[in-house]
């Protein structure tokens, strides 16, 4: 088998969609306010604005709200924007913090009228507290128990009428029960180019720091169709004008400082090269087991499963089939490399596969 690659990938990516408590601290200036000042999305923020105007009109809490979709496409600044358009306060929490009824009854208790309670993650809610939540929305009430034990009553407490906006980036996992008692559902989706390119120059002109059009569209492209990891190129391109460059932020600037943080034209880093790398060179475009690609390029299956596949995939440049991994005829493009006859998604011949093992497709 060949060597494993030295792993290299245990640090933090620059093309991750996932933020810590750092990176949220450095959104938080650059978030949009109001639902006008939101780029892209137009279909989710043209039906929420709908929910929202109605229930000013009527002096009402709108509709528990329930946004989904993959990470670092806004999800979070759309439920501070709720708040913010209501005119009333935002209370913040997580599934993974509330592991216990009592974590969630003593946060619905302390809501004021009118407030938003925002739950990220909410399919990692507990199932005691997934319980609790539903009498919560829909009756606006909360059973507190008294007791122990033959001796326990429970003690029906009424709330004031709020709003609950759920963040989810699996909602499949969310059980029907819940999910029905949301009143809109708005999914997220990945930004085109374009959008991303406005998402740059407004953060860029909040930054301020000027910016050629050409460098936005660079760093655009390059974003993986999120805002967050757009915005977190901006700022590594303009620490690098600013340290290696005349402070100016265009083209050969951009150009220059994703290439010393390693994100091509399509947005790959080296894990993501590494892995295409693998499958092509080492193994010949595969099939190929996770086990053993992992192995190869030095990182867990895990890590390569969550963090790599799924923008490769997106992409078209790796498949999942039944007996391992596969390069696209595009991963042999993108590399410089030329495909073999008969690669997988070719325009002519190939077989695909999906996921579950099915018949199958003759590609094109």
């Amino acid at each position: 088998m060949a060597e494993p690659l030295e792993p290299e990938y245990g640090g933090e990516r620059l093309v991750t969609s996932s933020a810590d408590d750092v990176e949220r601290a450095a959104e938080a200036a650059l978030r949009p306010k109001k639902l006008d000042e939101f780029v892209g999305q137009r279909v989710v923020r043209d039906q929420l604005s709908l929910v929202l105007q109605a229930a000013l009109a009527r002096e009402a809490s709108p509709d528990h709200v329930l946004l989904s979709g993959p990470p670092g496409l806004g999800k979070t600044t759309l439920a501070m924007i709720i708040a913010a358009e209501l005119g009333t306060s935002l209370r913040v929490t997580s599934g993974p913090a509330i592991q216990h009824a009592g974590d969630l009854a003593a946060v619905l208790s302390s809501l004021e009228e009118s407030e938003v309670l925002f739950i990220d993650e909410i399919h990692r809610l507990a199932r005691p507290a997934e319980e609790l939540l539903y009498v919560a929305m829909e009756d606006f009430r909360v059973d507190v128990v008294v007791g122990k034990g033959a001796g326990a009553s429970a003690i029906p407490l009424a709330l004031p009428p709020f709003t609950v906006v759920g963040a989810t980036t699996r909602s499949g996992l969310l059980p029907a029960p819940l999910r029905d008692r949301f009143g809109f559902t708005g999914h997220l989706d990945f930004y085109e180019a374009a959008e991303l390119e406005r998402v740059i120059l407004r953060s860029a002109g909040l930054l301020g720091v000027d910016i050629a059009h050409a460098a936005a569209h660079e760093i655009a492209g390059r974003s993986r169709g999120t805002p967050r990891i757009a915005n977190r190129l901006l700022r590594r391109v303009r620490d690098w004008a600013q340290v290696r460059g005349d402070g100016r932020l265009d083209l050969r600037a951009a150009r220059a400082a994703l290439e010393v943080y390693e994100v091509d034209p399509i947005g790959l880093d080296r894990l993501d090269r590494a892995v295409l790398d693998a499958v092509c060179r080492r193994f010949g475009g595969g099939p190929v087991g996770l086990g053993t690609l992992a192995m190869t390029v030095g990182e867990e299956p895990d890590t390569v499963e969550t963090v790599a596949e799924p923008y490769l995939v997106r992409e078209g440049l790796l498949g999942r089939t039944p007996r391992g991994r596969v390069a696209t005829a595009a991963a042999w493009e993108h590399l410089g490399l030329e495909a073999p006859a008969g690669a997988w998604g070719a325009p002519l011949g190939g077989t695909l596969f999906d996921d579950a093992g099915g018949e199958p497709e003759r590609a094109g």
